[in-house]
């Protein structure tokens, strides 16, 4: 085997593992398990994955690149930590995003999408007489999946996602209110009958009101964070 290509089969090897690490931390970003503020030190993560610190780097970098983390000079990378004032503007554009692929799925659902969509909210409402956050917050994100995907749009879909994810550790927080529980079943009984009527229009006011932070949703998501929350990236 030739020197180029053992160089070139090691590139691949450093990448794939990379691939792994970024993976496995963008798994624990999106969870909440790396909460936002958290630090990501490169030797506390090459012993975690028992890798060189140079697919760590490379996992890093990507993060970076995604807007997950930032990498500051001489000290660990960090988990962004959104302030108030991004995190409603983000939300905003969500809730733009959302109401057009529930435009798109009143449109465009099949009676199988709709009848698993019905499903999931059974599920919901089940979950929502228990203690089962996490569970939940599942099954929640399941549901707008289904939308995403009844849009039979992927472009928009891989978008909306991707948004989705990034503030997906506000979004569990949230969740965390049985009030807002409560009041998500009654966003998503308004969503669902748009769906089965058609409503194109309807069902993306609908679902814009459900993801927007208007009104009393605002303070509620206000007041779930430090009084210096505004100082954040």
């Amino acid at each position: 085997m030739t020197d180029e290509v053992l160089s070139n089969e090691g590139e691949r090897l450093v990448g794939s593992r990379a691939e792994q690490i970024q993976a496995i931390l963008e798994s624990d970003i999106f969870s909440g398990k790396l909460a936002p503020g958290a630090r990501l030190d490169e030797v506390d993560l090459a012993t975690r994955f028992n890798v060189s610190r140079t697919p760590v780097r490379e996992a890093l970098r990507h993060l970076a690149s995604a807007g997950l983390i930032q990498i500051r000079n001489r000290q660990p990378a960090q988990v962004v930590q959104l302030s108030a004032h991004r995190l409603i503007e983000m939300f905003q554009v969500m809730a733009e995003l959302e109401g057009l692929c529930a435009r798109l799925a009143a449109r465009r659902i099949t009676a199988q999408e709709l009848e698993g969509l019905r499903a999931l909210h059974t599920q919901l409402i089940e979950l929502a007489r228990t203690d089962k956050v996490e569970a939940f917050y599942e099954i929640n994100r399941l549901f707008h999946e289904g939308i995403y995907a009844a849009s039979q749009n992927e472009f928009l879909a891989e978008q909306t996602r991707a948004l989705r994810n990034r503030i997906g550790a506000y979004r569990r927080l949230v969740t965390q209110r049985p009030s807002r529980r409560r009041d998500t079943l009654r966003e998503h009984e308004d969503v669902l009958r748009c769906l089965a009527e058609g409503d194109d229009g309807g069902a993306a006011e609908a679902m814009r009101g459900h993801v927007n932070l208007l009104g009393e949703k605002l303070l509620d998501f206000l007041a779930l964070f430090p009084k210096d929350m505004g100082r954040a990236a």
